[in-house]
């Protein structure tokens, strides 16, 4: 009987050991393919995507001709390949032209004189680097003769001039507007910066250029910010958020290599009355932590859908703010599970099949992208509510094993009445894409400046951050839009709603396009 007993407690450790061995096995797979693999979860649903890091080997084909414009006299002969290069039409163009000196106007046949007949055009893009002028602005102060020489009082009259982006300094609009593109959607951190001007002999040191963006954020953006925040909150019944980590080295309370995080809110594709947003808002939140009490402040007052990730932290809002979980990630742990699997053990497994049934819903989206959201709503009861029905009856029948495709189960399984909510108004995503897209640019820039050194700097950051890619997200030139703002704020009342309307990127939007 011992024997027996032992036999049998062997045999269950070693199946034990067996499992434990192929979770092993499994994340050393997935890591493996996460450290040298694609990290691509396209499908055949999915748009294309361009490698953002090799895109001269991706995109470059020898085989393809530039596109040629040869142009004689009263006659036009245009030769092009398709092609999505485009030249604003309004860049200057400077003319080089290139004739025979007048000892060479000769024919070489029989020696008479040369006429021109004709010309022929190339056509090239020049880039000139960013340069530095100073700009010196001299205010004239005027007086009356008559009474300097007739009365004892002599007015005096100054000619008009705006106030400068920072008193008592140097900054340009221009500058502070470069200088913040350059880091916030270049991703240059300012010591590179630094020795980019230094290069070229301006001695202009990361703590002045630190000190001008942040009196700029303070002084102009925030205000635009909360702007911003009180007309995405009022006029939107959906929104969109997401999290990432962010160091701040001098924060109280905390060690340096503490985390805090920057919360994302952007709107979704239709506001509250149901048409679609023509002037989108994305909005950066610094905080401390990750704790539930941010979302909830922030959205304080707010009612309606906001999608989001599997995080518990959103779950715990008010219910007057409806949580509409996220397919994509879903479906990602389902394409991790295909991935810590050998290739052999891929064909038909459980995993596939998970990623088809997602794959499957996100295809019915793609073809739903043109209706209206009351249409929408219509066809997803008839095309997209059966699947989901098949596709959690058979979740329930898996087996919960301890490996990455249990943890998909499992995951899907406890996230479904979220992930389901889409289906409520055909209004909402299926997939909280749109704020992941958002925030990328942040978590590309992040690697480049690593850290902030204060909280008062991570505030900055986020203002600065937010107005950037709102004035992105409406189609504006960033480095314009800044410049605007930088010139024009010093000279409002920003405590005045029809001053701070000048400042709104879909007010530049629409002086652009005048």
């Amino acid at each position: 009987m011992e024997l027996q007993a032992e036999n049998i407690a062997l045999k269950t450790e070693l199946a034990e050991l067996k499992i434990l061995v192929k979770y092993y096995e499994e994340q050393l797979r997935l890591s493996k393919h996460r450290q040298f693999g694609a990290s691509s979860e396209k499908s055949e649903y999915d748009f294309n995507q361009l490698n953002l890091f090799n895109e001269t080997e991706l995109v470059a084909d020898a085989n393809t001709a530039e596109p040629e414009l040869v142009e004689v006299e009263k006659h036009f002969r245009k030769r092009t390949r398709l092609t999505t290069d485009k030249l604003p039409d309004d860049l200057p163009v400077e003319i080089v032209e290139h004739k025979l000196p007048p000892s060479e106007q000769f024919c070489p046949e029989c020696d008479g004189a040369l006429h021109v007949m004709g010309k022929e055009v190339r056509r090239e893009l020049k880039l000139i680097p960013a340069k530095a002028v100073i700009v010196e602005h001299v205010k004239y102060v005027y007086a009356c003769r008559d009474c300097e020489r007739d009365s004892y009082g002599v007015p005096i009259v100054k000619a008009p001039m705006d106030e400068p982006v920072i008193k008592g300094s140097f900054a340009s609009p221009e500058a502070v507007a470069h200088i913040m593109h350059q880091k916030f959607v270049l991703g240059v951190p300012l010591y590179r910066q630094e020795q980019e001007w230094t290069r070229q002999g301006i001695l202009l040191s990361r703590q002045t250029m630190s000190n001008w963006l942040l009196r700029c954020s303070e002084n102009y953006l925030e205000p635009v910010y909360v702007a911003l925040k009180e007309i995405m909150l009022e006029y939107s019944s959906s929104l969109h958020a997401d999290e990432t980590t962010l160091q701040v080295l001098r924060e109280p309370g905390k060690t340096a290599q503490a985390k805090s995080y920057m919360w994302l809110y952007r709107t979704s594709r239709y506001n509250r009355h149901g048409s679609q947003i023509d002037s989108p808002i994305v909005l950066c939140d610094y905080q401390p932590d990750r704790k539930a009490l941010r979302p909830r402040e922030f959205l304080a007052g707010w009612q309606g859908y906001l999608h989001t990730d599997g995080y518990a932290g959103y779950h715990t809002l008010p219910e007057e703010i409806v949580i509409v979980g996220c397919w994509a990630h879903a479906r990602r742990k389902f394409v991790e599970a295909l991935k810590g699997m050998p290739e052999k053990d891929r064909q038909d497994s459980g995993a596939l099949v998970g990623k088809r049934y997602c794959d499957k819903l996100f295809a019915i989206e793609q073809d739903l992208s043109d209706l209206s959201p009351a249409d929408r709503y219509l066809k997803r009861q008839e095309q997209a509510k059966p699947v989901l029905d098949e596709f959690r009856s058979w979740l329930q029948r898996q087996r919960l094993v301890k490996n990455a495709f249990g943890r998909a189960v499992h995951y899907t399984l406890d996230q479904w009445r979220y992930l389901e909510h889409y289906l409520l108004d055909g209004q909402l995503e299926i997939s909280n894409n749109r704020a992941e897209r958002s925030i990328k640019p942040f978590v590309i820039d992040r690697k480049n400046f690593l850290f902030a050194n204060t909280p008062r700097g991570a505030k900055a950051s986020a203002a600065m951050f937010s107005v950037i890619e709102t004035a992105k997200e409406c189609g504006l030139d960033s480095y314009a839009y800044l410049t605007h703002v930088f010139k024009n704020a010093p000279n409002l009342d920003l405590r005045n709603p029809n001053h701070l309307d000048i400042l709104m990127p879909y007010h530049f939007k629409t002086v652009a396009a005048i």
